[in-house]
Formats: C-alpha cells, sequence, structure tokens
C-alpha cells in the first residue's frame, strides 16, 4: 500500500501530499504525518485518497469527540484539535488571497473562535424510513452520499437537541406516511427550539396529535411546511412566541422566524459582531451602509453605536423584519432600509443610495462582485469591512477593491463559525 507524508491541508479539509509529482489529497490525514492510503479517484494530475493506517501521528491529532465520525457527513475534521483547525483555515484564507488576487493583508487578524461542541444552533435534519436499517433515519447524511447516516446523537448540536434524534426517530416511525417526510429542520434561539417539518401528504389527525403530544413533552414548537417555503405555518403550540438571539455587548434582542437566516452558531456571532464594530468604528453623525443586511444583525450595533446606517437587503420579508427588530430595539430613528437585489447593482443604482462614510458588507457564498465594481473609485467610502463566507469569492472581490478601487487591504482574519468542518467566515478591513 503507498506511503505519503503530508504536507498541509487543502480548503476541505484533506491532507496535502506529493507523490511522484503527483498531488494526493487524502482525507483523515493531517500535516506532519505519514499515512498509507488508498486512491478513491485517480486523474491525471491528481488523485483523491482516504487514510488508511497513520504510521506517524501529528501532535494536533485528537480523539474524535463523535463516535459517527467518518460515517456522517456532517464533520471532516474532528481528527484535528481546535486550534490546527482554526490554523488551517487562517492558511486557506491567507493562501486564497494571494494565489487569487495577490494579496497579502498588512495585518492578520487574531482568530474568532469558540467551543467545539453543542453550537449549532440550526441544522436540516434528514429523514428516510429504511426497513433494512431497522424503520425510520434521522441525523445528516452519510459521507460522499445521499444516504442518512445511522446514528442516534450528534455532538454538534445543543444537548437537548441531541437527545431528541433517537426520539424523533420512533415519532417517524409511528406516523401514518413516514416515507413521505424527507426532513426536519432545527432552529433553536433564546430559550425556545423549534421543529420544522417537511412532510409531502396531508397528516392525518393521529399524525397531528403525535406532534401535539411531542411538542408538549419535550417542550419544543412545531411548525409544518407541505410545499414551497411559502408554506410554512406555525402548527404548535398555538401563539408561540418567535425564536430571538441577543447581542448583549450592544443590548440587541433580535427576533427571527425559523426560516430566516441567521447564523449558526450564536456565540461566535457574537464575536464577529463585536470584531466587526471595532474595525468599521461607527460614529456619530457618520452615514454607513449595511448591505446584505438580513435582519439585521450589523445593522443594529452601527445604530446602537450613533451612526445613520442604511440596511440594503434583496428580500421584502427581512427587510421588514430588520425594520421590526429596530423599532423593538430602539433604534428606529437611526435605521433606514431598502429592498434592492444587489447582485445587480450598478454604478448609477448605487450612486442613487446616496454618499456613505463607510460600508459593511456581508453576501452569501456568492460574493459581491457587482457591488464592488459599483463603487465609485474616486471618492466614496473611507473604510469597509467585509464579512464572508467564501475565501475564493472575497479573494475575487478584493482584488477589484484593491486594484481597481484604490483601497488598502489593511487586515484581514478568520471566524471559525463550524468548528470540525471545512467551512470558513472571514472578516476583512480595507481603507482608502
Amino acid at each position: 500500500m503507498p506511503l505519503a507524508h503530508i504536507e498541509s491541508l487543502d480548503h476541505e479539509g484533506r491532507g496535502v501530499a506529493h507523490v511522484d509529482g503527483k498531488a494526493i489529497f487524502i482525507e483523515g490525514a493531517l500535516p506532519g504525518e505519514v499515512v498509507e492510503y488508498a486512491s478513491d479517484r485517480r486523474k491525471k494530475n491528481y488523485e483523491k485518497a482516504h487514510a488508511v493506517r497513520v504510521l506517524r501521528s501529528s501532535s494536533q491529532r485528537v480523539a474524535p469527540p463523535c463516535p459517527h465520525f467518518g460515517t456522517c457527513g456532517g464533520c471532516s475534521m474532528q481528527h484535528l484539535n481546535l486550534s490546527g483547525q482554526t490554523a488551517a483555515k487562517q492558511r486557506v484564507l491567507e493562501d486564497a488571497l494571494w494565489h487569487l488576487a495577490r494579496l497579502k493583508p498588512e495585518q492578520v487578524l487574531p482568530p474568532i473562535a469558540g467551543t467545539g461542541s453543542a453550537y449549532r444552533t440550526r441544522a436540516r435534519l434528514s429523514v428516510r424510513h429504511v426497513a433494512s436499517k431497522g424503520g425510520a433515519l434521522v441525523g445528516f447524511r452519510e459521507k460522499h452520499s445521499s444516504y442518512v447516516a445511522v446514528m442516534d446523537s450528534c455532538a454538534v448540536l445543543p444537548a437537548h437537541v441531541s437527545a431528541l434524534i433517537p426520539r424523533l426517530k420512533t415519532l417517524v416511525e409511528g406516523m401514518s406516511q413516514p416515507d413521505r417526510m424527507p426532513q426536519i429542520e432545527v432552529a433553536v434561539g433564546g430559550s425556545r427550539t423549534v421543529l420544522l417539518l417537511r412532510h409531502l401528504e396531508p397528516l392525518s389527525a393521529d399524525d397531528l396529535e403525535r406532534l401535539r403530544v411531542f411538542a408538549d413533552e419535550h417542550r419544543i414548537v412545531w411548525y409544518l411546511q407541505s410545499k414551497r417555503l411559502d408554506s410554512v405555518i406555525l402548527f404548535h403550540p398555538p401563539g408561540a412566541p418567535m425564536l430571538n438571539y441577543e447581542l448583549p455587548d450592544f443590548g440587541l434582542n433580535l427576533q427571527f422566524h425559523p426560516t430566516e437566516f441567521t447564523q449558526v452558531n450564536h456565540g461566535v456571532n457574537r464575536m464577529l459582531v463585536r470584531r466587526a464594530m471595532l474595525l468599521l468604528k461607527p460614529q456619530a453623525g457618520e452615514r454607513i451602509a449595511d448591505l446584505f443586511c438580513g435582519l439585521g444583525n450589523f445593522t443594529l450595533p452601527i445604530a446602537r453605536l450613533g451612526a445613520h446606517v442604511l440596511g440594503v437587503e434583496g428580500s421584502a420579508e427581512l427587510v421588514k423584519r430588520a425594520q421590526g427588530n429596530a423599532t423593538a430595539n430602539g433604534l428606529a430613528a437611526l435605521c433606514e432600509f431598502s429592498v434592492a437585489n444587489l447582485f445587480e447593482v450598478t454604478e448609477d443604482s448605487f450612486a442613487a443610495l446616496g454618499s456613505f462614510d463607510k460600508v459593511l458588507i456581508d453576501p452569501p457564498r456568492e460574493g459581491a462582485i457587482a457591488l464592488v465594481k459599483a463603487l465609485p473609485a474616486e471618492g466614496g467610502p473611507r473604510r469597509i469591512v467585509y464579512v464572508s463566507c467564501s475565501p475564493a469569492t472575497l479573494a475575487r472581490d478584493a482584488a477589484v477593491l484593491v486594484h481597481e478601487k484604490g483601497y488598502r487591504l489593511c487586515g484581514a482574519g478568520i471566524a471559525n463559525m463550524f468548528p470540525h468542518t471545512s467551512h470558513l467566515e472571514s472578516i476583512a478591513l480595507f481603507e482608502k
């Protein structure tokens, strides 16, 4: 069986080695290790493989905290300690900035990191009825597969949600059409836990009663979804209050609907918002734009620090939620909101928003290429804080800001929003 010396980790958390000049990407291998590996896919210039045996182990290797690691596809890096994960993600960010944009930040910002367990307040659990595996399965999909992993717990979900997995299996198994319920979404906020059941056929009266009993017994709230997203309804208990999360540094409480986007890691999100405000430095009398503002995660802290802020978002429902959150937190006088498709913004449509002293950008994975191209090359906001969930699109957009729009990349760093996975969040500061 071939041997490999692992040089680094790639952006998916796989060990990278070179054997006879060919790049080998090896799952389950860590930098500094010598491993035996088996190839899964061979191409002319590279191979994908998995580690069979570790002959020399890294000092950062740890025993995975979850018994389902390796089968479940939810996590890919539990065999690497948290400090190693953070360092690897920082290298991914720096490599993307250099190789895709020929940029090095003037300062590497200290990483933002929290606990590696029970952090995930949002999840989409797949549901399948598989007679050969004992009936209903509830959990994440297997690695590289559409099959649902056989699991009875999850180390990254809150403990009370993890404990519900075997109970949800029993519940689904007793429903009238257990093979017509493809997923259960989880959303935790404040002291409340929502489970959103997707069902492809109408539920029977007995099904509905089972859901009521389950909700009362386990103190959860059921939402139901029969068709598209706009079919989601609150089922039980009727009149249940909204989900919420707090940003205690700014005395804020933000409400959200279970289908609305929020960060999955509330602890790291608090630190990320704190870092963003330290970099942006909002001041009274300034006019600041929060672009891709969502339900106000950054908008409201900017206003709390005294600046006047315009939040722009493509979803009218999220804008409505942001307006409600601003009002509920006593910040309506400092906040205004606009619905606009920022993926199609032009120089003229951006100029129509007015002038800004500073800008915060927090786009989805696609990035904000149209937006950064629409910024004026002369004048324009003197400081930009860019929060990203994709190092590749951050690097692409940073190249425009620096090489075309006259900004400096003053600092960049990562936030380990999803411990044990290869996903990374990052934050960057640009100044004229």
